[in-house]
């Protein structure tokens, strides 16, 4: 079983000017619009939180309709990575957010709405810069013998611990991540990439088993060796389809369910 948000559309060398060849030639006007506002995203010409300009200011810099740029944007807020604020206009997501903080975390109680459990109680239990092993380093575009970052953490909802997660990290972008700095921030981890590395998470893909829990997840869930377990691994990319993050998490779930929505 996968789930994954929408990846960003393909992209070519931009032209001088309006950049419209940025997408495909063949495809809808307001696709190539969405392409060339995802270039300007991954250069970080507007940051997370911050507005973009208008749709009049955008339709004039690209030279078409106000609705083609609107149906790009709508394209791009229906994907979570811009967010449409009434009269204030349009932002860049982030998830500083309180409601995409958790975007990617699927976890919810069996009873009550998803904010049920309040903020997750968050236990970083180690944070190490090591040889990526063979598959952390396939699958994060890495070279053999190359350095990662691995982050150890537990995540307890109403003081019982719920999730125990390997977080995997290529080393170069998330150069200075420390075990200080982890247990210093108090917001969600994504939106500490955003602000400290300049890395947004804007899509990701999950592979989901069960599994039966080992003695050192045992010990860290507070549960029985054995006891079944949701394994979640989750693989999540920035612009342009680049993989940035492999985590792998355990997950307690006799008080939550796994709730995804598929279209």
């Amino acid at each position: 079983m996968s789930t994954s948000l929408p990846a960003p559309a393909p992209a070519n060398s931009p032209e001088p000017g309006t950049g419209l060849p940025l997408a495909p030639a063949f495809s809808p006007l307001y696709q190539q619009i969405k392409a060339l506002l995802l270039h300007s995203l991954q250069n970080g010409e507007w940051k997370p939180g911050e507005p973009i300009p208008s749709e009049v200011e955008l339709a004039a810099r690209f030279r078409v309709s106000q609705g083609t740029v609107r149906k790009a944007i709508d394209e791009l807020a229906a994907d979570n990575l811009l967010l449409r604020r009434q009269g204030k206009g349009t932002f860049v997501a982030t998830h500083a957010e309180q409601h995409v903080s958790y975007r990617f975390l699927r976890l919810h109680p069996d009873h009550g709405n998803p904010d049920a459990d309040g903020p997750a109680e968050r236990q970083i239990l180690s944070c190490q810069r090591l040889r990526a092993p063979a598959d952390v380093a396939t699958a994060l575009g890495l070279r053999s013998g190359d350095t990662a970052v691995q982050v150890l953490r537990v995540l307890a909802f109403q003081g019982r611990p719920t999730i125990l997660e390997q977080i995997w990290l290529p080393g170069t972008p998330f150069k200075g991540l420390t075990l200080e700095l982890l247990t210093q921030d108090q917001g969600p981890m994504y939106a500490l990439f955003e602000r400290q590395f300049g890395l947004s998470m804007v899509r990701a893909e999950e592979k989901i088993k069960a599994v039966a829990a080992d003695p050192d997840a045992a010990e860290r869930l507070a549960v029985a060796t054995g006891t079944p377990l949701l394994s979640v691994e989750r693989l999540a990319y920035t612009y342009q389809d680049t993989p940035m993050e492999l985590r792998r998490g355990l997950y307690r779930t006799e008080h939550h369910h796994y709730r995804n929505q598929l279209s």
